[in-house]
């Protein structure tokens, strides 16, 4: 892991400090910052999130996709993980959690709003950071790519109805206009522009595909940190008048992780996968594609926003979080082999 990977908690935190205190000296000029968009769509934010998405895009390789085959019972349990329990699972826990344990101790004009952070969270797949866990876990490098480039695929698709749905299921008005705009431009427009530019690398051998992703990284990273920086520069009132609100909003999140992990690496030792194709899947159901997350909610909600707020409540707590995972399956990896059942 490079150091901001590694430390991506603590960079993130540092947001929240920076980000709180740039809205409260200067509260006029984030307004203005606020105020440049095209159909809600923030044009300064959606620079950032177009360089902190298209690193991380580039590394997918869609001509993984025809060796699936290879991985049919662990590339079962990814897709019904990620696309039948995962975002469900979450509109329940968020209900839950946000409209009824902890509604009295929530700004209630926002209970809708976060619940639809947390949706937009659990409806998009972990693309980039999933490589990291994997490698941690000595997970099988080949299906991991598989299971991304899949999963990918099936996101520029059904992202826009799954959400729609779920929403609409919460009694949540969906500004659909908003919501497919979002869609063309954090998902199909950066993954056209991420393979253009990895098509253009491979021409110059995987050597210079490598430099191109190491030069990248950082900017990836530098764009999302500063993305958080406004976002908290917006937040900063709401958060400082409910400090618990992150706390609060971090519990529904912590059970989907640990329901959804447990869920994929049980189902893959009873189908007789192997261990180092189980790690990458129950790593891939328990993480997600926060930017896309963090950049849906503002496109379609706004900075100010509930949902935006709960998706970077995701991006705080994913590094410590996954790390646990990472070292529970390492950990758990006899008991995974002693019982593993093969058909």
């Amino acid at each position: 892991m490079s150091v901001f990977e590694r430390y991506l908690t603590l960079w993130v935190g540092l947001c929240i400090v920076v980000g709180i205190a740039l809205g409260e000296a200067f509260p006029q000029v984030m307004q203005v910052i606020g105020g440049i968009e095209i159909a809600r769509v923030n044009l300064p934010v959606g620079l950032l999130i177009w360089v902190m998405i298209i690193p991380m895009l580039i590394r997918v390789d869609f001509g993984a996709l025809g060796q699936l085959r290879m991985y049919g019972r662990g590339i079962g349990v990814t897709l019904f993980v990620n696309w039948l329990v995962k975002p469900f699972s979450m509109a329940v826990l968020a209900w839950l959690f946000v409209k009824q344990l902890f509604a009295p101790y929530l700004p209630a004009e926002q209970l809708d709003s976060y619940v639809a952070g947390l949706i937009l969270l659990a409806a998009a797949p972990c693309t980039a950071m999933v490589f990291v866990w994997s490698r941690l876990t000595h997970g099988d490098p080949l299906f991991t790519l598989s299971q991304v480039a899949l999963n990918d695929t099936i996101m520029v698709f059904a992202f826009a109805p799954l959400v729609g749905l779920l929403l609409g299921i919460s009694a949540i008005i969906v500004p659909w206009d908003t919501l497919l705009i979002s869609v063309v431009m954090y998902i199909v427009v950066p993954v056209l522009i991420a393979q253009a530019i990895r098509r253009a690398a491979l021409k110059r051998g995987e050597a210079h595909l490598a430099m191109v992703l190491e030069r990248l990284g950082p900017a990836s990273m530098t764009a999302l940190l500063l993305t958080l920086v406004l976002l908290f520069a917006f937040q900063g009132k709401a958060i400082l008048a409910q400090p618990l609100v992150i706390a609060l909003l971090a519990v529904p999140i912590l059970i989907q992780v640990i329901f959804n992990a447990s869920l994929a690496y049980g189902l893959n030792r009873m189908l007789g996968e192997r261990h180092s194709v189980a790690c990458p899947s129950a790593l891939i159901g328990a993480s997600n594609f926060f930017e896309l997350a963090v950049a849906a909610a503002i496109g379609l909600f706004g900075f100010e926003s509930g949902a935006a707020l709960a998706t970077v409540v995701g991006v705080l707590i994913e590094v410590p979080v996954m790390l646990a995972v990472v070292h529970v399956v390492n950990r758990s990896r006899p008991w995974y082999e002693r019982g593993i059942t093969r058909p």
